[in-house]
C-alpha cells in the first residue's frame, strides 16, 4: 500500500524559494565551459547567441510541460517512475539503465575533467595533468559521500555563492568594459558542425529543470507558482547566459573564445579583473563545478540504487545494499564512480557531456509525449497544473528536443550508435532478469 506522502508535506514553499531552486539546480558548470564549444559549433557570434535563446527557449517549455507529469504522477524517482508508469515497466527501465550507463556516469566524468582542466590552468600545470586532478577530485568526493560526512550543506552554499558571483561579476564588469565587437564575429574554426551541435552544448549548460517537479508537492499553490517559478527561473538563468556571452565577446574575439574553451571565462576574469582579481572569479568558478560535481557523485547513484532494489539490474543484491551504520549507498556510488572513471581514459568532457544530453533527451521526448497520453487517459480528473498554453508549449519541447536528438545522430553517428546499442543491451537483461524474477515468485508459490 503507498502512503500518500503528499499530505504529510509541509506545504511552505512560495514563488521565490522556487525560483531559487530552478536557478540553484541549472546553473552548474556549462555557462563556464561551453562558449567555446558553442561558437565553435555555430561557426560566429550571432548564430552562438542565438543557440543560448533556443535552447534557454526549449528548456522553458520542457520545464513547463514535465511539472504536469510530476503533479499527475506524485511518486518519487522521477523520469524512471513517470515512464514506467504510462509506457509500463519496459520503458521506466530503459530509462533508468541508461541513466546509470550513460547519462550519470558520463555528466560525473565530464565534470571531474572540466575541474581538472580549470586546476591545473589556474596552477600552470601541463594538460596532461587535467585527467589526475578530476580522478582525484571524483575519488576524493566519492569517498567523502559514501562515508556521509555532513559537510555538503556547506560545499552547496559555498558552491552557490561561487557560480553567482562569477557570473554576475563577468556579466556586469564585460558588458560595462569590453568594447569588442559582439555580432558576426567569426569562430575561426574550419570545420563548424552546425547549429544543432551548438545548441546540443548549451543544453548541457540548461540541463537540471528536471528536479523542479520534485518539490510540487511543498509548493502552497503550484498551478500558481510553479509556471512563474520555471518561467522566472529559466528566464534569469537564459538572460544570466547570454550576457556572459555578451560580456566575454566584448573582451574576447570569437576565434579566441573557441580556442580557449574551457578556460575562457577564467581569461576573460583575468583581463577584467587583473591577475588577483581574475584569480579569484577562477576559484569561484572553480568551487562551482566542485559543488556541482559533489550534487551530482550525492544523487546519480540513487537510481540504481532503486533499480537493484527492484531487482533490475546485474549483481542487485550488492548494489542495493545502503550500509547500516553510515546511511549511504556504497556500492551503487562505487558503480557509478567506477564507470565514470572509465569514461574519463577515452573521451574528453565535450564529447562525454554530448552523449550524456543526448542519450537523456531521447527519454525527454517520450515524457513530453506522455502529456497528450495521460490528458486523454484521465480527460475527467482534476488537474493541480496543467501547461500553459497547451498544446503549443509541449509541442514546442517536442520538435525543439526531437531536432536535437535526430541531427546528433548524423552529426555524431559514432557516438550516438555507442549509446543506443549500450541502451538496447538492456533489453535482453531486462528479459533474463524478469524470467529469473517470475521463476523465484514460482517456487516461493
Amino acid at each position: 500500500m503507498q502512503h500518500n506522502s503528499e499530505s504529510m508535506l509541509k506545504k511552505d514553499i512560495g514563488t521565490i524559494v522556487a525560483m531559487s531552486i530552478v536557478i540553484g539546480s541549472v546553473i552548474g558548470s556549462g555557462i563556464f565551459m561551453k562558449p567555446g564549444k558553442v561558437i565553435s559549433a555555430s561557426g560566429d557570434s550571432t548564430m552562438a547567441l542565438w543557440a543560448w535563446i533556443l535552447g534557454g527557449l526549449i528548456t522553458i517549455a520542457s520545464g513547463l510541460t514535465i511539472v504536469e507529469l510530476a503533479t499527475q504522477i506524485p511518486k518519487t524517482g522521477g523520469l524512471y517512475v513517470y515512464l514506467e508508469e504510462v509506457y509500463g515497466k519496459l520503458w521506466g527501465y530503459l530509462c533508468g539503465w541508461v541513466q546509470t550507463l550513460i547519462y550519470g556516469p558520463a555528466v560525473i566524468a565530464a565534470l571531474g575533467l572540466y575541474f581538472g582542466s580549470l586546476v591545473a590552468h589556474f596552477f600552470g600545470w601541463g594538460p596532461e595533468t587535467k585527467l589526475y586532478i578530476g580522478i582525484g577530485t571524483i575519488v576524493f568526493l566519492a569517498v567523502v559521500n559514501s562515508i556521509g560526512t555532513k559537510y555538503g550543506g556547506f560545499v552547496q552554499t559555498l558552491a552557490t555563492a561561487g557560480k553567482l558571483i562569477p557570473i554576475a561579476l563577468i556579466a556586469i564588469f564585460g558588458i560595462w568594459q569590453g568594447d569588442g565587437q559582439i555580432l558576426n564575429m567569426a569562430s575561426g574554426v574550419t570545420e563548424k558542425t552546425g547549429m544543432a551541435a551548438a545548441i546540443l552544448a548549451t543544453l548541457w549548460a540548461y540541463d537540471g529543470w528536471l528536479l523542479v517537479g520534485f518539490v510540487a508537492g511543498e509548493m502552497k499553490n503550484p498551478a500558481k507558482i510553479l509556471p512563474r517559478a520555471i518561467i522566472i527561473g529559466l528566464s534569469v538563468v537564459t538572460v544570466a547566459y547570454i550576457s556572459v556571452n555578451i560580456a566575454m565577446l566584448h573582451v574576447l574575439p570569437a576565434s579566441e573564445i573557441a580556442k580557449l574553451g574551457e578556460n575562457a571565462a577564467g581569461t576573460t576574469a583575468t583581463i577584467l579583473f587583473g591577475g588577483i582579481g581574475g584569480k579569484l572569479i577562477s576559484i569561484g568558478i572553480m568551487v562551482s563545478i566542485f559543488g556541482c560535481l559533489n550534487g551530482k557523485i550525492l544523487t546519480f547513484p540513487r537510481v540504481p540504487l532503486a533499480m537493484a532494489e527492484r531487482g533490475q539490474l546485474p549483481f542487485s543484491r550488492l548494489l542495493s545494499q545502503v550500509q547500516p551504520d553510515l546511511g549511504t549507498p556504497i556500492f551503487a556510488t562505487v558503480f557509478q564512480v567506477v564507470l565514470a572513471l572509465l569514461m574519463m581514459f577515452v573521451a574528453d568532457p565535450d564529447r562525454l557531456s554530448d552523449i550524456a544530453i543526448f542519450a537523456i533527451y531521447v527519454f525527454y521526448i517520450l515524457a513530453f509525449v506522455a502529456i497528450f497520453i495521460l490528458r486523454k487517459k484521465n480527460s475527467a480528473a482534476l488537474r493541480t497544473y496543467s501547461v500553459p498554453g497547451y498544446p503549443i508549449i509541449p509541442l514546442v519541447a517536442i520538435v525543439g528536443s526531437g531536432f536535437i536528438v535526430i541531427s546528433t545522430i548524423f552529426d555524431n553517428p559514432t557516438d550516438t550508435l555507442l549509446a543506443l546499442i549500450i541502451t538496447v543491451i538492456g533489453l535482453p537483461i531486462y528479459w533474463v532478469l524478469n524470467c529469473k524474477s517470475l521463476a523465484s515468485a514460482k517456487q516461493e508459490g
